[in-house]
């Protein structure tokens, strides 16, 4: 029973080259999505910010119009999640990827594959992954925890998205692909525990 380590050139996801982006997930944003439940759209979120403590994945925070006086602040339950300490890139831009503060902290990252939180799917998602796709980045929005004005708009964008390149995934396949190997001890409670939270299993089953 011994695993392969990681191989060079992976094409799967691995901790150690994501950076998470969450943008807009702000209370005028969340209330208008209709693609889904508004309440289940913030608790998925939560659950991909979780992974990504639970594997120490970076974490670049913006948000849109909260200076301005236009908007509010990034929810708080996911705020509170991401942590005080992690810097919030607020911006007028509605692709973030045209904003030089969040721009800058993708890159100083070094890290070249994004998982993407972001609504609306149809614009403040579109924009920074199309962007990202053409200086090279791979792009990984997340369905199941990202949101548009109606179920059309959602769809077509993913679609667009996946035409040119980004790579969609969920939050199963999320955990996953992170995980991979369950001799991985010390991430596999915060493992069981995302995807419990995200009803890809009961709490009472046991992993195979």
């Amino acid at each position: 029973m011994t695993s392969y380590a990681k191989r060079i050139e992976d094409q799967l996801m691995s901790p150690d080259d994501m950076v998470l982006a969450v943008i807009d997930y702000q209370p005028t944003q969340v209330n208008s999505i209709n693609s889904m439940n508004n309440s289940q759209l913030v608790k998925n979120a939560e659950v991909v910010i979780e992974l990504a403590n639970t594997y120490n994945i970076p974490i670049v925070l913006s948000t849109v119009n909260v200076k301005t006086g236009r908007n509010q602040d990034t929810v708080p339950v996911l705020k509170k999640m991401i942590g005080e300490d992690v810097p919030s890139y607020d911006r007028t831009s509605i692709n973030a990827w045209e904003d030089k503060e969040f721009n800058e902290a993708i890159k100083a990252t070094g890290r070249k594959k994004i998982i993407i939180l972001a609504l609306w799917t149809e614009a403040c998602l579109t924009f920074p992954t199309l962007d990202a796709l053409r200086e090279g980045y791979e792009v990984f929005p997340v369905v199941d925890a990202v949101g548009g004005t109606s179920p059309l708009a959602h769809e077509t964008a993913l679609r667009r998205v996946e035409q040119a390149g980004a790579q969609l995934t969920s939050i199963a396949q999320l955990a996953c692909e992170l995980q991979r190997d369950w001799n991985r001890s010390e991430t596999v409670p915060g493992f069981v525990k995302a995807l419990v939270d995200s009803g890809a299993f009961p709490q009472t089953e046991s992993a195979n």
